[in-house]
Protein backbone atom coordinates (compact mmCIF):
# COMPACT_ATOMS: atom_id res chain seq x y z
CA UNK A 1 0.00 0.00 0.00
CA UNK A 2 1.67 3.25 -1.26
CA UNK A 3 2.51 6.37 1.42
CA UNK A 4 -1.01 8.27 0.19
CA UNK A 5 -3.75 5.65 1.01
CA UNK A 6 -1.84 5.22 4.24
CA UNK A 7 -2.24 8.83 5.26
CA UNK A 8 -5.71 8.53 3.80
CA UNK A 9 -5.97 5.95 6.35
CA UNK A 10 -4.03 7.20 9.23
CA UNK A 11 -6.53 10.37 8.96
CA UNK A 12 -9.77 8.21 8.74
CA UNK A 13 -8.86 6.55 11.56
CA UNK A 14 -8.60 10.24 13.50
CA UNK A 15 -12.13 10.81 12.10
CA UNK A 16 -13.54 7.80 13.58
CA UNK A 17 -12.03 8.12 17.05
CA UNK A 18 -13.77 11.93 17.03
CA UNK A 19 -16.98 11.02 15.75
CA UNK A 20 -17.47 7.71 18.53
CA UNK A 21 -15.57 10.16 20.78
CA UNK A 22 -18.45 13.27 20.41
CA UNK A 23 -20.97 10.28 20.24
CA UNK A 24 -20.63 8.90 23.29
CA UNK A 25 -20.12 12.47 24.98
CA UNK A 26 -22.24 14.80 23.32
CA UNK A 27 -25.25 12.23 21.70
CA UNK A 28 -26.08 10.03 23.74
CA UNK A 29 -23.57 7.79 25.38
CA UNK A 30 -23.41 5.40 21.92
CA UNK A 31 -21.25 5.13 19.50
CA UNK A 32 -21.00 5.63 16.16
CA UNK A 33 -18.91 3.84 14.53
CA UNK A 34 -18.67 0.72 17.07
CA UNK A 35 -21.00 -1.73 16.45
CA UNK A 36 -19.73 -4.16 18.52
CA UNK A 37 -19.81 -1.94 21.62
CA UNK A 38 -23.44 -0.74 20.84
CA UNK A 39 -24.76 -4.37 20.30
CA UNK A 40 -23.02 -4.43 24.15
CA UNK A 41 -25.12 -1.21 25.33
CA UNK A 42 -28.23 -2.65 23.49
CA UNK A 43 -27.44 -5.70 25.77
CA UNK A 44 -27.26 -4.03 28.98
CA UNK A 45 -29.78 -2.01 28.61
CA UNK A 46 -32.39 -5.33 28.08
CA UNK A 47 -30.87 -6.96 30.90
CA UNK A 48 -31.32 -4.13 33.00
CA UNK A 49 -34.98 -3.99 32.25
CA UNK A 50 -35.30 -7.55 32.66
CA UNK A 51 -33.55 -7.35 36.28
CA UNK A 52 -36.20 -4.69 37.16
CA UNK A 53 -34.01 -1.30 36.14
CA UNK A 54 -35.52 1.64 34.41
CA UNK A 55 -33.56 2.89 32.18
CA UNK A 56 -34.52 0.36 29.08
CA UNK A 57 -36.21 2.93 26.80
CA UNK A 58 -33.52 5.38 26.76
CA UNK A 59 -30.97 2.46 26.92
CA UNK A 60 -32.41 0.98 23.76
CA UNK A 61 -33.22 3.69 21.57
CA UNK A 62 -29.52 5.13 21.25
CA UNK A 63 -27.91 2.20 19.87
CA UNK A 64 -30.96 1.15 17.77
CA UNK A 65 -30.64 4.97 15.99
CA UNK A 66 -27.25 4.03 15.85
CA UNK A 67 -27.44 0.63 14.52
CA UNK A 68 -29.87 1.93 11.66
CA UNK A 69 -27.77 4.67 10.78
CA UNK A 70 -24.65 2.69 10.12
CA UNK A 71 -26.36 -0.47 8.51
CA UNK A 72 -27.60 2.06 6.13
CA UNK A 73 -24.63 3.90 5.24
CA UNK A 74 -22.97 0.64 4.56
CA UNK A 75 -25.28 -0.74 2.43
CA UNK A 76 -25.96 2.76 0.61
CA UNK A 77 -21.80 2.80 -0.44
CA UNK A 78 -21.61 -1.17 -0.34
CA UNK A 79 -24.34 -0.46 -3.83
CA UNK A 80 -22.84 2.52 -5.34
CA UNK A 81 -19.00 0.90 -5.08
CA UNK A 82 -20.01 -3.05 -6.31
CA UNK A 83 -18.29 -3.19 -9.09
CA UNK A 84 -15.46 -0.77 -8.62
CA UNK A 85 -12.09 -1.89 -10.40
CA UNK A 86 -9.65 -2.56 -7.48
CA UNK A 87 -6.49 -0.69 -9.59
CA UNK A 88 -3.74 0.82 -7.71
CA UNK A 89 -4.75 3.31 -5.73
CA UNK A 90 -8.55 3.28 -4.34
CA UNK A 91 -11.46 2.88 -7.03
CA UNK A 92 -12.47 6.65 -7.71
CA UNK A 93 -16.06 5.50 -6.65
CA UNK A 94 -14.69 5.14 -3.13
CA UNK A 95 -13.29 8.23 -2.71
CA UNK A 96 -16.56 9.60 -3.80
CA UNK A 97 -18.04 8.04 -1.12
CA UNK A 98 -15.47 9.59 1.42
CA UNK A 99 -16.28 12.79 -0.07
CA UNK A 100 -19.69 12.05 0.39
CA UNK A 101 -19.08 11.06 4.16
CA UNK A 102 -16.78 14.35 5.06
CA UNK A 103 -19.67 16.37 3.68
CA UNK A 104 -21.91 14.71 6.09
CA UNK A 105 -19.71 15.06 8.97
CA UNK A 106 -19.28 18.97 7.60
CA UNK A 107 -23.02 19.16 8.38
CA UNK A 108 -22.94 17.78 11.53
CA UNK A 109 -20.18 19.67 12.97
CA UNK A 110 -22.65 22.97 11.30
CA UNK A 111 -25.63 21.68 13.23
CA UNK A 112 -23.29 21.00 16.29
CA UNK A 113 -22.39 24.62 16.06
CA UNK A 114 -26.06 26.05 16.09
CA UNK A 115 -26.97 23.98 18.97
CA UNK A 116 -23.83 25.62 20.29
CA UNK A 117 -22.55 22.24 20.81
CA UNK A 118 -24.94 20.57 22.97
CA UNK A 119 -27.88 19.31 21.04
CA UNK A 120 -30.64 17.87 22.98
CA UNK A 121 -34.11 15.70 21.85
CA UNK A 122 -35.21 15.53 18.47
CA UNK A 123 -31.65 17.43 17.51
CA UNK A 124 -29.43 15.10 19.39
CA UNK A 125 -30.80 11.84 17.70
CA UNK A 126 -30.76 13.30 14.03
CA UNK A 127 -26.92 14.15 14.46
CA UNK A 128 -26.47 10.75 15.64
CA UNK A 129 -28.45 9.01 12.84
CA UNK A 130 -26.39 11.17 10.28
CA UNK A 131 -23.12 10.62 12.13
CA UNK A 132 -23.13 6.89 12.38
CA UNK A 133 -24.42 7.18 8.74
CA UNK A 134 -20.99 8.22 8.04
CA UNK A 135 -19.46 5.51 9.66
CA UNK A 136 -21.38 3.06 7.30
CA UNK A 137 -20.17 4.38 4.64
CA UNK A 138 -16.49 4.77 5.73
CA UNK A 139 -16.58 0.89 6.75
CA UNK A 140 -18.30 -0.03 4.00
CA UNK A 141 -16.09 2.26 1.23
CA UNK A 142 -12.65 0.47 2.87
CA UNK A 143 -14.10 -3.04 2.20
CA UNK A 144 -14.58 -2.12 -1.27
CA UNK A 145 -11.04 -0.42 -1.67
CA UNK A 146 -9.20 -3.50 0.15
CA UNK A 147 -8.19 -1.82 3.01
CA UNK A 148 -7.46 -1.91 6.43
CA UNK A 149 -10.91 -1.49 8.60
CA UNK A 150 -10.81 2.70 10.25
CA UNK A 151 -13.57 2.23 12.55
CA UNK A 152 -13.05 -1.22 14.68
CA UNK A 153 -9.56 -1.65 15.41
CA UNK A 154 -9.51 -4.35 18.00
CA UNK A 155 -8.52 -7.12 15.05
CA UNK A 156 -6.14 -4.54 14.04
CA UNK A 157 -4.60 -4.52 17.39
CA UNK A 158 -4.91 -7.96 17.63
CA UNK A 159 -3.00 -8.35 14.30
CA UNK A 160 -0.28 -6.07 15.80
CA UNK A 161 0.23 -7.67 18.58
CA UNK A 162 0.54 -11.10 17.32
CA UNK A 163 2.79 -9.92 14.13
CA UNK A 164 5.20 -8.58 16.77
CA UNK A 165 5.55 -10.78 19.07
CA UNK A 166 5.97 -14.09 16.79
CA UNK A 167 8.23 -11.91 14.39
CA UNK A 168 6.10 -12.88 11.20
CA UNK A 169 5.17 -8.63 10.84
CA UNK A 170 7.77 -6.31 10.76
CA UNK A 171 8.83 -3.49 9.25
CA UNK A 172 6.81 -0.22 7.80
CA UNK A 173 3.69 -1.87 7.33
CA UNK A 174 3.15 -2.54 10.87
CA UNK A 175 4.26 0.68 11.38
CA UNK A 176 1.34 2.45 9.82
CA UNK A 177 -0.99 -0.09 11.55
CA UNK A 178 0.46 1.03 14.74
CA UNK A 179 -0.27 4.80 13.50
CA UNK A 180 -3.84 4.54 12.94
CA UNK A 181 -4.35 2.85 16.65
CA UNK A 182 -2.40 6.16 17.82
CA UNK A 183 -4.71 8.01 15.22
CA UNK A 184 -8.25 6.67 16.71
CA UNK A 185 -6.74 7.66 20.22
CA UNK A 186 -5.46 11.13 19.23
CA UNK A 187 -8.83 11.83 17.08
CA UNK A 188 -11.25 11.01 20.04
CA UNK A 189 -8.72 13.52 22.41
CA UNK A 190 -8.51 16.21 20.04
CA UNK A 191 -12.56 16.18 19.87
CA UNK A 192 -13.29 15.89 23.01
CA UNK A 193 -10.84 18.81 24.05
CA UNK A 194 -12.22 21.05 21.79
CA UNK A 195 -15.59 20.47 22.74
CA UNK A 196 -14.95 20.82 26.17
CA UNK A 197 -13.12 24.08 25.62
CA UNK A 198 -15.00 25.83 22.81
CA UNK A 199 -18.44 23.39 22.28
CA UNK A 200 -19.74 25.25 19.48
CA UNK A 201 -16.39 24.08 17.34
CA UNK A 202 -16.13 20.41 19.38
CA UNK A 203 -18.00 18.48 15.84
CA UNK A 204 -15.30 20.22 13.19
CA UNK A 205 -12.78 17.87 14.04
CA UNK A 206 -13.98 14.59 12.14
CA UNK A 207 -14.98 16.64 8.86
CA UNK A 208 -11.59 18.31 8.69
CA UNK A 209 -10.13 14.46 9.59
CA UNK A 210 -11.86 12.96 6.69
CA UNK A 211 -12.14 16.02 4.10
CA UNK A 212 -8.08 15.78 4.64
CA UNK A 213 -8.21 12.11 3.79
CA UNK A 214 -9.92 13.03 0.93
CA UNK A 215 -7.67 15.77 -0.38
CA UNK A 216 -4.89 12.75 0.30
CA UNK A 217 -6.61 10.80 -2.48
CA UNK A 218 -8.15 12.91 -5.22
CA UNK A 219 -4.74 14.06 -6.35
CA UNK A 220 -3.45 10.03 -7.18
CA UNK A 221 -7.41 9.87 -8.69
CA UNK A 222 -6.65 12.87 -11.43
CA UNK A 223 -3.38 11.17 -12.16
CA UNK A 224 -4.78 7.76 -12.90
CA UNK A 225 -7.57 8.90 -14.82
CA UNK A 226 -5.38 11.02 -17.11
CA UNK A 227 -2.63 8.25 -17.47
CA UNK A 228 -5.51 5.70 -18.14
CA UNK A 229 -7.42 7.84 -21.02
CA UNK A 230 -4.29 8.56 -22.57
CA UNK A 231 -3.94 4.99 -23.22
CA UNK A 232 -7.05 4.31 -23.85
CA UNK A 233 -7.38 6.81 -27.05
CA UNK A 234 -5.33 4.95 -29.60
CA UNK A 235 -6.26 7.57 -31.88
CA UNK A 236 -3.92 10.66 -30.42
CA UNK A 237 -0.56 10.80 -31.57
CA UNK A 238 2.20 10.41 -28.80
CA UNK A 239 3.53 13.09 -27.55
CA UNK A 240 7.06 14.17 -28.32
CA UNK A 241 8.98 14.04 -24.85
CA UNK A 242 11.44 16.87 -24.14
CA UNK A 243 14.43 16.98 -21.87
Amino acid sequence: MNTRAQLSLLLLAGASGAVDALAFTALGTVFAGVMTGNLVLLGVAVGDAAGGGSGYGEGVSGPLYALAGYVAGAALVARVCRGAARREGWPSRVVACLAAQAVLLAGVAVAGGVCEGRPGGVGRTVLLLVAALAMGGQSAAMVAAGAAPTTYFTGTLTTLVTGFADGSRRGSAQLWVAARLFGVVGGAVCAVALHARAPSWGFVPPAVLAAAAVACQKPAQRVRRAVTGKHKNPSRAPETETH
